[in-house]
């Protein structure tokens, strides 16, 4: 999976595959089944997820620039930090659903793009 418009080469990027609607997208170091984390080279990064079953997914990304494992948010809970979703879900005032992001996938390479938000 290539990630896109990542805006500096600070920090890392997380990628994180779910298989269900649980914890999706937030709680993702407790709820996804596989999380990849990712340096970031010349304001590029790919995720590539290996041995994963068939069956229906979605994938959270965040750009965690400072590095301390989550989305950092304002006061008002508007992220400060880069995402995205498979599917190019948006966000608007609140995550997109697991339903708006899911994927199916069959077993053979997928090459996906998600483009990140800030």
């Amino acid at each position: 999976m290539k990630i896109l418009n990542i805006r500096n080469s600070t920090g890392v990027i997380a990628c994180a595959l779910f298989e269900s609607p649980v914890g999706f997208p937030a709680e993702f170091l407790r709820s996804a089944i596989n999380i990849m984390v990712i340096k970031i080279k010349h304001t590029q990064a790919r995720c590539d997820f290996e041995e994963i079953p068939q069956g229906t997914y979605a994938l959270a990304v965040i750009h965690d620039e400072n590095m301390n494992g989550k989305l950092d948010t304002n006061r008002l809970g508007a992220p400060t930090e880069g995402y995205g979703f498979s599917n190019d879900a948006k966000a608007f005032l609140k995550a997109p659903s697991f339903g708006a992001a899911r994927f199916p996938y069959g077993g053979q390479n997928v090459a996906l793009t998600i483009s990140l938000s800030y």
